[in-house]
């Protein structure tokens, strides 16, 4: 169900501490989605390209990533040149497309797609478990890594249990068409499924109470922060302080 291709590795990013990682890409997500300046986002889009080189990805993965992004993005570029006024840039038929609305497509392509990559190149080189402990040590809410942390352990437990229900509907002659059956049949097995579910849960939770859980992880490693790392942070922080130049450094400087 949830696959960790891009944590698997031997790049210099897949080596770098998620403590260095993750604040790296919320900063830099957070300064890309503020510009506005078209020298700004393709900066920041070449930076994600040279973070993805570095973590040297899978291209096939990527892509597929990507192709999912884009696709999506792809609805904008249908319905924003039509659907915002302005300037006239061309005319389809009864449609004109404005220049505005052009740009605002090209805006949003440019930030999503660096963005995406960045968090790829970031974030998906380390594992789930990583990110946890990582997450516990940068002093994160500890609701958020504990979600984080069994969402993911117990999404693979509710995958089984569904291939359960499913491998059973088909013993007993289920075949999916498209009809009233059909629908009723998989909205009881949803159904099923979030009860058992929610079943699991409260029996994990007084497993992990009986065992002492008060409501933190504790990490089995603390180990500190190496050179590696630190050089790792001065780069990335010099990345999103020059995306950031691009976009108010005028301002500033004047």
């Amino acid at each position: 169900m949830v696959r960790e291709e891009f944590s698997i590795g031997d790049s210099v990013l897949h080596h770098l501490d998620p403590r260095v990682k993750v604040p790296a890409a919320a900063a830099f997500s957070t300064v890309v989605a503020l510009s506005t300046r078209w020298s700004a986002m393709e900066v920041a889009l070449g930076a994600a390209l040279t973070l993805v080189a570095f973590a040297r990805l899978p291209l096939g993965a990527l892509f597929r990533r990507l192709f999912v992004v884009n696709g999506f993005i792809a609805l904008f570029w249908a319905v924003l040149p039509v659907s915002i006024s302005g300037t006239p840039w061309m005319h389809v038929g009864p449609l004109s497309l404005s220049v505005e609305g052009m740009a605002l497509a090209g805006r949003m392509t440019l930030k999503s797609n660096g963005i995406i990559l960045a968090f790829i190149a970031l974030v998906a080189t380390s594992s789930v478990g990583r990110l946890g402990a990582a997450m516990n040590r940068l002093k994160m809410p500890e609701k958020l890594t504990h979600l984080l942390l069994l969402t993911y352990r117990y999404l693979f437990v509710i995958q089984e249990e569904y291939e359960r229900l499913k491998r059973a509907a088909v013993v007993r002659g289920f075949r999916p068409k498209t009809n009233l059956h059909t629908y009723r049949t998989y909205a009881y097995m949803v159904a099923i499924l979030f009860v058992r579910a929610a079943a699991r849960a409260e029996r994990v939770q007084h497993a992990m109470v009986c065992r002492g859980f008060a409501g933190r992880f504790h990490a089995l490693e603390e180990a500190p922060l190496t050179g590696k790392d630190w050089i790792g942070a001065l780069a990335l922080g010099g990345m999103v302080m020059g995306v950031a130049f691009m976009e108010w450094g005028a301002w500033v400087c004047s």
